[in-house]
Order: structure tokens, then C-alpha cells, then sequence
């Protein structure tokens, strides 16, 4: 039973995230997203430690005390920010997380909606992806300008709709002419638009 009920749960995520990418114009990211929850490392954990209202991948660390379906899930799914950690060279040695293009954000912004969805049902409102990332923010390797581009879409999110924010992002954030600034050496250190 544990098993549809996971099943069920990953469906229905990556119908709200299909369905917000589509909105965006992402449509090979709608339909790819989290194909990776099928396979076996992350199924049957997931089955395993499947609860309903939060991440099995929660349970399995507290258990276990690491999540091995995590550990290959950021590793093949270029929307989560751990995907982008390496080490920096020169003076910025160490762990860092990498900027992360422009579409992968959006389909984070839209992954992280639906995960609010998803485990929140009824209690979700379209804050609750701004609290949930406010709440983890200043233990993420995120690099800024990627972390300013999230927040300013959730912030977005808040206060306009998801409507509005998922026409603004089509129009405006995956333009050729945005990317091509926020990918810019030429804005090192600050971000288009001032993000």
C-alpha cells in the first residue's frame, strides 16, 4: 500500500511541476522532471519511508542518518541547487554552489512549488515556497545570483499570483535578452535588472 501511495504522491508532483514548466514554455523539463524517482534507488526508499505530508528522503535520514535516494536523485536532476556544488579555485576554495542557468531555476521555483502543494495540500498558499526557502536559506551552497533569482520569483509568487509570475518568467526571465545578461562575466558579481 505504501508503495501506490508513493507512487500516487510522485505522480501528482510531477503533474503540478509539468504543468507550471508548460506554463513557462519548459516543456522538455515538464515531461523529463523527476524521471529519475522511478528508478529503483529512489523508489523503493521512497516507498519504504513514504509518510504522505514530507519527503521520505526526511524519514531516511532520520533513520539511517543519510538519504541514499537523495544522494542520487541531486546528482541526475539539474533543478536542485546540490546538483551545482563544486569547489571554487583561487581564493574562493572550498564548497560553493555554481550559477545555475536560468531555466533550471524556473523549474526549481516550479519544483518547489509543487512540493508545497503536494505535502501541504489545503494548508498551501502561495507564500509557502518563500517560507519553506526563507527557512532553509543560510545553510544553502547557492550561488547568489542564482539565490537572488529564485527569491525574487517567490517573493513574486507572494505577492502577485502564480499566474502573473509564470507570465513574467516566460516573458520577461526566459527571454534571450535576460540570459544572456544573467550569464554575462560582464555582470560578475551583481544581477540583471538589479536582482
Amino acid at each position: 500500500m505504501k508503495a501506490l501511495s508513493h507512487l500516487l504522491t510522485v505522480n501528482e508532483h510531477r503533474r503540478q511541476v509539468r504543468r507550471l514548466c508548460f506554463k513557462a514554455g519548459l516543456y522538455w523539463q515538464g515531461l523529463t522532471h523527476d524521471l529519475s524517482k522511478y528508478s529503483p534507488a529512489e523508489f523503493f526508499v521512497g516507498a519504504k519511508y513514504y509518510q504522505g505530508n514530507r519527503s521520505p528522503n526526511n524519514a531516511q535520514r532520520e533513520q539511517e542518518g543519510v538519504s541514499t535516494a537523495w544522494l542520487h536523485h541531486k546528482g541526475r536532476n539539474k533543478h536542485h541547487l546540490e546538483y551545482w556544488v563544486d569547489y571554487g579555485l583561487g581564493d574562493s576554495v572550498g564548497l560553493q554552489g555554481m550559477r545555475m542557468p536560468v531555466k533550471y531555476v524556473v523549474e526549481m521555483l516550479a519544483d518547489r512549488i509543487a512540493a508545497c502543494k503536494t505535502y501541504q495540500k489545503e494548508g498551501y498558499t502561495e507564500e509557502s515556497p518563500l517560507e519553506y526557502f526563507k527557512k532553509g536559506q543560510k545553510h544553502l551552497l547557492l550561488h547568489k545570483r542564482s539565490g537572488k533569482l529564485l527569491e525574487m520569483l517567490l517573493v513574486m509568487l507572494k505577492e502577485r499570483g502564480e499566474e502573473e509570475t509564470f507570465s513574467f518568467i516566460r516573458r520577461h526571465i526566459l527571454s534571450r535578452d535576460f540570459i544572456r545578461r544573467y550569464e554575462s562575466e560582464e555582470t560578475k558579481g551583481r544581477t540583471p535588472g538589479g536582482l
